[in-house]
């Protein structure tokens, strides 16, 4: 009996570990597609919406686990960074796309607390949680560019303002699939 019970939890912490990673792996990706912006340090990736997936589908404690790998792997030199912006390892953490990664362990963190586990979250619950993600990694990015810049209007202009829009088209997009996804996969975890 005890066999089976540490079978089962060994399977279940395997499932787990092999989801945090799947998960980081699933950002460095997302991080690749990256299309550089005129007048703003900030590329358009898809590593935000990909962090919001993680969270929602993890959970609060592996979705964070998940993002904080990824900045592990990030600043250990491994090219899991977005490529368009040139620094490189634990320098990018300083660098003007920074605050956004710092903000990635949180904004995943808050998408998997806010959709409830155990049932099919509705519409109004994961649009609040996607939008309340969104909201931090953008508050993340405005903090480090309001440092770099000293200036929070230019900060804005550089690192909110242009992404406002593909947010959206993010968050509409999200919704149906987190609704349709999560139950599924956390039931699993």
């Amino acid at each position: 009996m005890t066999d089976l019970a540490l079978g089962v939890r060994r399977a279940a912490l395997g499932m787990r570990v092999l989801a945090v990673v799947l998960g980081a792996a699933l950002v460095a990706l997302a991080a690749q597609v990256s299309i550089p912006l005129p007048g703003t340090p900030v590329p358009m990736t898809l590593q935000p919406m990909a962090v919001l997936l993680v969270g929602g589908l993890l959970g609060p404690r592996f979705g964070a686990l998940s993002m904080i790998l990824y900045l592990a792997m990030g600043a250990a030199g491994l090219p899991v960074f977005t490529p368009t912006v040139p620094l490189v390892g634990i320098a990018r953490l300083f660098g003007p796309t920074g605050g956004y990664l710092l903000a990635y362990p949180v904004a995943a963190y808050a998408v998997g607390a806010l959709l409830t586990p155990g049932h099919r979250p509705g519409v109004s619950r994961t649009a609040l949680a996607v939008l309340a993600g969104l909201v931090l990694i953008h508050l993340g990015g405005l903090a480090q560019l309001a440092i770099l810049t000293g200036n929070l209007s230019a900060a804005a202009r550089f690192g909110t303002w242009p992404f406002l829009l593909g947010d959206l088209l993010k968050l509409a997009l999200l919704v149906p699939v987190l609704m349709q996804l999560t139950p599924t996969i956390r039931a699993r975890l």
